[in-house]
């Protein structure tokens, strides 16, 4: 299948996973699993989760999920400013516009059944 026929790009079929309202309380699941004990601020409308000292802040569940796997792929030892950094190439702002071939999972899945 060449790329511009993908499902997934022409809008007819949904990714594999997708940030939206329904995976919410699965990103809060898997970060109590985790651990991490969990609140939401409605002044703020931010999500957190702390475990150990370390905390996190995010506008939504998923956001949040994605911070704590920042720290737990940094594993810093103690708190230093940006320790967060990956000295690595400059990839936001440059990505490519559409992503090399592939089957989606979801598609593969469709196919077989």
């Amino acid at each position: 299948m060449h790329l511009t026929d993908s499902p997934l790009l022409q809008g007819n079929v949904m990714p594999a996973l997708c940030d939206y309202t329904n995976v919410y309380n699965t990103a809060l699941a898997v970060l109590k699993e985790k651990g991490y004990q969990l609140w939401y601020n409605p002044a703020s409308e931010m999500f957190g989760a702390e475990r150990d000292g370390w905390d996190f802040l995010a506008d939504t569940p998923s956001a949040l999920l994605g911070m704590v796997a920042i720290y737990e792929s940094s594993t810093p030892g103690q708190y230093s400013d940006y320790w967060w950094r990956k000295d690595a190439e400059q990839l936001y702002g440059r990505l490519p516009v559409e992503p090399r071939a592939y089957t989606s999972a979801v598609y593969q899945r469709r196919k077989e059944t």
